[in-house]
């Protein structure tokens, strides 16, 4: 997974207009790496990536850092392969953490383009000392004065409760009353299905693309603007559709590297991207939560809901993504009662929740189920409704809180 600072906005760590980073790839977060995230390392912000040892990472990535550390297990042939391929490969500086390296690994990896080699857990007096002298060349000043340069697009992910809660016919609905209101300014808005298994975004839209996410996992390298583009397809409101595959994939069929690049890419391309995520849980999707703008949980009034979304808030927590910009939606609220008959008590869903409630969507069975039946929005089959009323109320806190970051 893929965990960043979330005291601060994703321009702040993520290579995007006036900052070029310093990205850490490690297996997992000990001693100081998870307090070297609200920091900066001689003025580089910081991004850590959690990925297998030998997970290939992607080299256009490596090329929005001034440097990367990238962790190698001398134990496994397939780490230091790794390595020394991706030194071949890129010209970002590359500094090596391992646990206890033999002085025969240290020197065979500043031999293969290690600018140093660094123990595991580290400290951030050894990350900065290895990094004050690599900026301190000519070339990688250049590159942290005119870092690439790329799209200030927003990233707004959705996550469920558990399946079921509603999550991709709000994300769907949103998403095109997000699009026609944004289009109005020559601006564009994507939503990418990427609940590989049970994905129906596009379906709840009356569309049938033939293309669908997978076919850019596997562009590869070839990704481009052009590519993103053509496997999308357009809904009547604006919004540019990129499906789940048809067929039930594998969620380990994807990686943090492939996902994360076609949604640089989309951020790139668009000016707001949405992402429906599957009910569970892996490296990649995790890596999306903390690379996002606004994560919006949805669940529903039922205990078995509510305790659900209690253990994704425990779980984002455990992976230090308790701060992330997280907003929690009440889905159904109208009839819905506790067991025992006792009308819904906001209080109670709080206390459950450990949080407060952040936006409410009613229980409007009726029009939701025309909407999605004729694939259009809710205000096509009511134009006056509590449902559109709830989802105009959370497209507009978003436009607000995206207004000043154009």
């Amino acid at each position: 997974m893929t965990a960043m600072d979330p005291d601060h906005s994703p321009t702040s760590f993520r290579p995007q207009g006036p900052e070029a980073s310093l990205h850490l790839y490690l297996s997992g977060v000990e001693g100081e790496a998870g307090e070297l995230l609200g920091k900066k390392v001689c003025g580089l912000p910081l991004s850590l990536s959690i990925c297998p040892v030998s997970e290939w990472i992607d080299v256009a990535d490596l090329s929005h850092s001034a440097v990367a550390v990238i962790q190698v297990n001398g134990d496994n042939p397939a780490s230091i392969k790794r390595f020394t391929k991706l030194a071949e490969m890129t010209d970002t500086p590359l500094i090596v953490a391992a646990y206890e390296p033999p002085l025969a690994l240290f020197r065979f990896l500043l031999k293969n383009g290690a600018r140093d080699v660094l123990p595991l857990p580290l400290n951030f007096e050894d990350l900065e000392s290895a990094v004050a002298q690599i900026i301190a060349e000519p070339a990688v000043q250049t590159k942290v004065a005119n870092p690439v340069p790329t799209r200030n697009g927003r990233l707004v992910v959705f996550v469920k409760s558990h399946g079921g809660a509603g999550a991709t016919a709000i994300a769907s609905q949103l998403a095109c009353r997000y699009a026609a209101a944004d289009g109005a300014s020559g601006r564009e808005t994507a939503l990418i299905d990427f609940d590989v298994q049970y994905g129906d975004a596009a379906f709840q839209l009356g569309l049938k693309p033939t293309l669908s996410v997978l076919d850019l996992v596997e562009a590869g390298p070839r990704l481009d603007g052009q590519l993103l583009r053509s496997v999308s397809v357009e809904h009547s409101s604006g919004l540019k559709i990129i499906a789940a595959p048809p067929q039930l994939t594998p969620l380990d069929a994807l990686s943090s590297d492939q996902v994360l690049a076609i949604v640089d890419r989309a951020a790139r391309e668009f000016g707001t991207v949405f992402v429906d995520l599957p009910a569970n849980w892996t490296n990649w999707s995790l890596s999306l939560i903390a690379r996002a703008d606004k994560v919006l949980l949805v669940t529903e009034l039922s205990l078995t809901a509510l305790n659900r979304a209690r253990r994704q808030l425990d779980l984002l927590a455990e992976q230090d993504l308790g701060r992330i910009p997280l907003q929690l939606i009440l889905n159904r609220t109208v009839r819905k009662r506790f067991g025992g008959g006792q009308p819904l008590n906001i209080g109670h869903v709080e206390s459950v929740l450990g949080r407060a409630v952040d936006f409410t969507v009613s229980d409007d069975p009726d029009v939701l189920s025309a909407a999605l039946q004729q694939g259009v929005p809710i205000d096509e089959v009511r134009r006056k409704s509590a449902i559109g009323k709830d989802l105009e109320t959370i497209r507009a806190a978003l436009a607000a809180a995206f207004a000043g970051e154009r």
